[in-house]
């Protein structure tokens, strides 16, 4: 069985982790995953997988799966709303076509 879905996705500082998480449970999603993200943006360059001075100064990526796109907006607009004014962050929706085994989801 499969189903249509949003996928959100939100890049941010790591020290941001604990609190961005909480905000998705928060909001009924169930689940998330998070990797570890680099790049370059309006804030500088942020390195994944180099050495650095503390690991909390690395960015990190969270994809959410949501059943609809309220949802996901509801997340996005909480965690900009509390974080991106000081810390560096981006969001997006992606539509999902199909989430496969969606008995999961």
């Amino acid at each position: 069985m499969t189903q249509k879905a949003s996928k959100l996705v939100i890049v941010t500082e790591k020290v941001l982790l604990k609190k961005v998480g909480k905000i998705i449970d928060e909001a009924g999603a169930t689940g998330y995953t998070v990797v570890p993200a680099g790049g370059k943006g309006s804030r500088g360059v942020r390195s994944s997988g180099q050495p650095t001075v503390s690991e909390d100064f690395s960015n990190v990526k969270f994809e959410v799966l949501t059943p609809n796109r309220d949802m996901a907006v509801k997340i996005s607009d909480e965690v900009a709303a509390r974080f991106f004014d000081d810390y560096s962050g981006i969001a997006y929706i992606c539509d999902v076509m199909e989430v496969l085994h969606a008995h999961k989801f």
